[in-house]
């Protein structure tokens, strides 16, 4: 039997209004592999945020991503097809202020990107929330990180969160854009597992829960050997592995 994991803290509203949250980050490629392990390995996570990264965009895709939400105990905040592949969903905790899905300057020839993003309540606090597929090209990654903080400070909520599949690994431009103005949640706390790609050997750390000063992380990193998450329900749930992040959020006058 695999070992369990340290066990990560679960969402509650504190006394003083400030809410501990968990927040997942899930590359599914389009829901072609196997839905039902990856609703179960979502469900498992028990996350108040899903930040997906390819959900369906094409025939259906909105019936797509509500059932697959249905199937996990969750909702859809927004983004999908509207926004090139980005995707939100929430649990029944969180209260919803507004979202809206973006279109990136599309480059000749390459796929195009885009953010799903809201803002929205939990507990006393307030946050702001971007789910983001950078590019395949070097240059094309760096600009588009900078679109990305430029458009996290736009949506002007006390705190924010983006989580992505960058790419890419910490030490490229595009990270390191990044991580110049917003924590890297598994370097603040490093819990579970690191790689993230392939699901079936990862060797790279390219996808990320990124968070405003003012967060808390309190932990961060793949959920292997979490309970109730098992290793044939990762590798056949996508071809990335997820990131589960606790964080904390002080709550706002």
């Amino acid at each position: 039997m695999d070992q369990l994991l340290p066990s990560l803290p679960k969402s509650r509203t504190e006394p003083d209004g400030s809410a501990v949250i968990r927040v997942l980050s899930y590359n599914i490629r389009s829901l072609r592999d196997d839905e039902e392990a990856l609703a179960r390995v979502i469900r498992a996570c028990a996350p108040d945020l899903v930040f997906v990264q390819e959900a369906p965009r094409f025939f259906r895709w909105r019936k797509h991503a509500a059932r697959l939400a249905a199937k996990s105990d969750l909702v859809v905040l927004g983004g999908g097809a509207t926004a090139a592949g980005p995707l939100l969903m929430c649990s029944l905790r969180v209260f919803v202020e507004r979202t809206q899905d973006v279109l990136l300057p599309r480059t000749p020839g390459q796929h195009r990107r885009g953010f799903a993003t809201a803002v929205v309540r939990i507990g006393g606090a307030r946050v702001g929330l971007v789910s983001a597929h950078l590019s395949l090209q070097r240059e094309e990654r760096r600009a588009q990180a900078g679109l990305l903080l430029e458009r996290l400070a736009r949506l002007d909520a006390p705190y924010g969160i983006a989580a992505l599949d960058v790419n890419e690994g910490p030490g490229g431009p595009a990270f390191e854009r990044l991580t110049a103005e917003l924590q890297d949640c598994r370097e603040v706390a490093p819990w579970g597992g690191g790689p993230t790609f392939p699901a079936q050997a990862p060797d790279r750390r390219i996808d990320a829960v990124f968070a405003t000063g003012g967060v808390r992380v309190l932990g961060c990193g793949v959920p292997a050997g979490l309970e109730g998450v098992s290793p044939a329900d990762l590798r056949s749930a996508t071809d990335h592995l997820p990131v589960l992040a606790a964080l904390h959020l002080p709550a706002v006058p």
